[in-house]
């Protein structure tokens, strides 16, 4: 199994990187993990909803480019499904039994994500109405991750 993480801007904060570099190790044992970053295009102060558009359109072309086909792609976004840790797991697990070996994860920016990268997502999750940094999410994505496969081998780490 192969989990690729594609995350739109660059990381900056130590305690993030620390955070990540901890999970991705524990991952090893379970999948090889690849973490993406795009660059983010600039926003404007006051920029339209054009320009935001077109800023959404080419972040949003940078993201497909890192999807390859056959992917299980996960799209976090907040219109998307909210999941427990375990029907988290319990998704993960299907998708493998379906088949799908590879799995993508996608973080947009702060603008979001263009509908394009929402439609080539296999499901759309949401961790909830609260509005985090994007740069936390991906410690908050790898740790569920993380704790996915620890529910899969029935681990008290869960609890």
């Amino acid at each position: 199994m192969k989990i690729k993480i594609v995350t739109v801007g660059k990381l900056k904060e130590k305690y993030l990187k620390d955070g990540i570099a901890e999970y991705s190790k524990r991952l090893g044992r379970f999948t090889k993990l690849e973490l993406i970053e795009v660059a983010d295009e600039k926003t404007p102060d006051k920029a339209s909803l054009l320009e935001n558009q077109q800023i959404l359109a080419r972040e949003g072309e940078k993201i497909l480019a890192k999807i390859n086909k056959g992917e299980f792609v996960v799209v976090l976004a907040i219109e998307g499904k909210q999941l427990p840790s375990e029907d988290f797991s319990r998704m993960m697990e299907e998708a493998t039994l379906r088949g799908f070996s590879d799995f993508t994860f996608v973080i947009g920016g702060s603008l979001g994500l263009d509908q394009r990268v929402k439609e080539r997502g296999n499901i759309l999750i949401s961790f909830g109405l609260l509005t985090l940094p994007h740069q936390l999410m991906r410690l908050v994505l790898i740790e569920q991750i993380y704790r996915a496969f620890m529910i899969q081998q029935g681990s008290p780490y869960h609890k």
